[in-house]
């Protein structure tokens, strides 16, 4: 019995050794490299340029980006594998990357020729930051409840105006994916009249950054665009379809978010483990204990789970199994994150009072989870949405 999916050969993970020299190449750079900057970068609220730099160098921009666009052409499993070993020493350096690559995702899949050769290429290579735009005030969960406006203008082109919100990188972007109503919506089909353009920084103008609880070396901003004139050029795919591109992008990350998950929760782990073999109390080891014992033995067991679903979601992915993806996408982002953050408590309860302090940076995982458990698409609405995708494409049931 494999409902609601068609056969067991859709469970399954493919994992080759390139993924392991991978992730044996990612940790080294991640222990080496980000772990001097962390506390720097996450005290004075930015990724050092040393550190985007020597990403540069090993290509983590354009990893799964093919060659001919500046890209080293790995493909989508790669994607977890380093978001995973990244987040497991800095997760505000892999949501970094993260939305570089849904810019760099939307285009290729969705952008024509031209648009791939001016804003992909440049992204691939890390010379240029992306930011992916659609978050407003009055929409966030609700896609298509957003105001912002791209009106057609005679002469050809068209002017946006609108507020977006919880914008990563919004500050700091060179290029950005906006999402914005070129005809209003239809009240059979609100998702209808959405598209999407490629807008440069010069036209866009950062209002304040919002001071977020975690990942606070990643930049979130609100952004205004007043009367930005975007050539016609500069849409993003057909005029109309931008709500089912921005839908796709959110489908990608969602799991590339459970990878960084998996690496908080691999963190607190080995932290708990680490700190029980260390500690003394009562002239034994932490690790006598059997309450300590069951705390390592549950965590390990969510960890586990967690990145078995999450490494088969990424196999739908890269075998292009769609709807199968996109269940198994929201699955593996709510348990990742809330598996993690069961494991980060855990190590908390360990580690007794010196679990309360900021030294052990338990603390900053349990922070940052906060924020993986929201962005793209809050795990509220992926059990929503993992329901729905089942009843309507599965068994033809419209709720």
């Amino acid at each position: 019995m494999v409902f609601p999916f068609k056969s067991l050969e859709d469970f399954k993970v493919d994992i080759s050794q390139d993924h392991e020299l991978l992730r044996s190449a990612v940790r080294d750079f991640s222990e080496n490299i980000l772990a001097k900057y962390l506390e720097k970068g996450e005290k004075e609220l930015d990724i050092p340029k040393e550190v985007k730099e020597k990403a540069k160098e090993i290509g983590l921009y354009g990893l799964f980006v093919d060659p001919e666009l500046g890209g080293q052409g790995a493909d989508y499993i790669s994607l977890l594998v380093t978001s995973e070993e990244i987040s497991r020493i800095w997760p505000s350096f892999s949501t970094f990357l993260l939305i570089n690559w849904m810019f760099i995702y939307t285009l290729s899949r969705f952008g024509n020729e031209d648009l791939k050769k001016k804003y992909v290429i440049p992204v691939a290579k890390g010379d240029k930051i992306a930011a992916f735009a659609n978050t407003e005030p009055s929409a966030g969960s609700d896609v298509a409840g957003i105001k912002t406006t791209a009106k057609k203008l005679s002469n050809g082109g068209y002017v946006i105006n609108g507020r977006k919100i919880f914008i990563t990188n919004g500050d700091i972007a060179d290029y950005y994916i906006i999402t914005a109503r070129t005809s209003p919506p239809d009240p059979n089909a609100r998702w209808k009249g959405i598209s999407m353009f490629i807008v440069e920084k010069d036209s866009v103008k950062p209002i304040s950054r919002i001071d977020t609880t975690g990942l606070k070396a990643s930049h979130t901003a609100e952004i205004l665009l007043e009367d930005v004139k975007v050539p016609e050029e500069n849409i993003v795919g057909q005029e109309g379809n931008g709500f089912k591109y921005a839908v796709s992008a959110f489908d990608f990350a969602r799991t590339i978010v459970a990878s960084q998950a998996l690496g908080v929760g691999q963190a607190a782990l080995e932290k708990m483990v680490n700190y029980s073999l260390q500690r003394n109390a009562f002239e034994r080891k932490l690790a006598d204990f059997q309450l300590v014992q069951t705390k390592v033995s549950e965590s390990l067991a969510d960890l586990e789970v967690a990145r078995l679903i999450t490494y088969w979601a990424g196999t739908l992915f890269k075998n292009n199994k769609e709807n199968e993806y996109v269940i198994a996408a929201s699955l593996a982002k709510f348990i990742s994150t809330e598996a993690a953050e069961r494991i980060v408590l855990r190590a908390i309860s360990v580690y007794g009072g010196y679990g309360v302090t900021t030294s052990t940076g338990l603390e900053r995982m349990l922070r940052d989870l906060q924020i993986m458990k929201t962005y793209e698409g809050t795990n509220d609405i992926q059990r929503i949405s993992a329901a729905r995708y089942l009843y309507n494409k599965f068994i033809g049931y419209k709720v």
